[in-house]
């Protein structure tokens, strides 16, 4: 069914960033946060000092972060609704992509109020682009849970055969992540991408064991974009997989559920 949209209400721009290189803004995407009256960002000061490298001034900000995005998105969509643009950035990249944001434009679009993307940099697919790994199958899986069994099952749907699986990483958790791909998927082709579009940018790939070796002396700090691939049959895991869910549920097991049902999976 297609969209309807209130006439008389706002837009709201969903707005691309740079991960690193301020070159790689879009024109379309300065023309856009230099027109609307406000700007909802993750972070006002980083968010000042990025208009204030493009040279705009104007709009204010409003943040909206992941532990007050619920109470925010009722007033952003009243200023919208009232006929106001506004813009939705993140602090690097796409917004709503394991970023804060979702709930707004979900919101929006419930409100009937017009939501206009403006595509420009991600690091997932930045990373998937010069990765060297299949491109044609991938499942983007966010930021990994913090360990049993949704974390187990995060790494094998991660690993899984015949595409590309991408999930973002804080440097912090390289050698516990690296680590149980090397125990679990041993022959998996991974590739480690940081610092994207900046100075010492690097890719770093071979198998998780080699990986594991190769990041043991660098620093820890940021996020990465790490990737793997292992080859087979598209499926062969899914299976098992189901049926261990099945399992789970059948005895009452609800403390550790599936990841990746929410907004932040993507498959292509």
């Amino acid at each position: 069914m297609q969209d309807t949209h209130s006439s008389s209400a706002g837009t709201l721009y969903v707005v691309a960033t740079p991960v690193g290189n301020l070159k790689d803004i879009t024109l379309r995407a300065i023309e856009v946060l230099r027109a609307v009256p406000l700007v909802a960002c993750e972070d006002t000061r980083s968010a000042g000092r990025l208009l204030a490298a493009l040279d705009i001034r104007g709009p204010r900000f409003t943040s909206l972060f992941e532990h007050n995005e619920q109470r925010k998105v009722e007033q952003l969509v009243e200023h919208l609704g009232a006929g106001h643009d506004a813009a939705l950035i993140s602090e690097a990249g796409t917004p709503t992509i394991s970023d804060p944001g979702y709930r707004l434009v979900a919101r929006c679009r419930e409100a009937g109020i017009r939501v206009v993307p403006v595509p420009g940099p991600c690091a997932a697919v930045a990373a998937l682009s010069a990765s060297g790994l299949p491109t044609d199958k991938f499942l983007f899986l966010g930021f990994p849970p913090r360990k049993g069994i949704r974390l187990a099952r995060f790494l094998k749907r991660l690993a899984a055969p015949a595409r590309t699986g991408i999930a973002y990483l804080p440097a912090r958790r390289l050698d516990e992540i690296l680590g149980l791909l090397a125990e679990s998927f041993p022959a998996a082709r991974v590739v480690l991408a940081r610092e994207l579009t900046k100075k010492f940018e690097e890719f770093l790939s071979g198998s998780p064991a080699e990986l594991l070796q190769d990041v043991s002396s660098r620093p820890r700090k940021g996020e990465c974009t790490l990737l793997v691939y292992r080859p087979g049959e598209r499926g062969e895991d899914e299976e098992g997989e189901e049926c261990e869910l099945e399992r789970n549920q059948e005895s009452g097991d609800t403390t550790e559920g599936e990841v990746g049902d929410g907004p932040g999976v993507t498959e292509s």
